[in-house]
């Protein structure tokens, strides 16, 4: 699994930019707490050579999956949640998984962990919340 400040980072797709060139549907994890992106490890190589040389070309924009093949069904293995999952059950997980650390970091007496993680928790809880307010009926944010 991957993890960025103690959560688990989630599986997705999105739009990367190199320099002037932005390379659309790019393997990436992402991070539901503090927000950090990562291009996915198995295909960092390959976006590099892309990147670059669709920057050599003076290409404005190009689409990561004309170029490589995705196929490889390990680029989501080590995620625990991935973009087409609700997100109010990804959260859940988050909170979850981070709940369990924190009774595991009480249990060592490891305080700086503990404030990390209800920091953690204090960020999930908000976007829970938000998530709930705009699944409900006139609910505003």
């Amino acid at each position: 699994m991957s993890f960025c400040c103690g959560a688990s980072m989630i599986g997705t797709k999105g739009t990367l930019k190199h320099i002037r060139t932005r390379i659309h549907n790019v393997p990436i994890l992402f991070c539901p707490v503090c927000h950090r992106i990562e291009v996915h490890y198995l295909v960092e190589n390959e976006y590099e050579i892309l990147a670059e040389y669709a920057h050599g070309d003076g290409a404005s924009e190009v689409d990561f999956h004309d170029y490589v093949d995705e196929s490889d069904k390990a680029l989501h293995e080590n995620c625990v949640n991935n973009e087409e999952e609700d997100p109010m059950q990804i959260v859940q997980n988050q909170i979850d998984m981070s709940l369990d650390l924190l009774t595991f970091a009480k249990e060592i007496r490891d305080q700086e962990w503990e404030q990390q993680l209800k920091k953690r928790l204090i960020v999930l809880s908000q976007r829970r919340h938000k998530l709930k307010l705009k699944r409900t009926p006139g609910g505003t944010i």
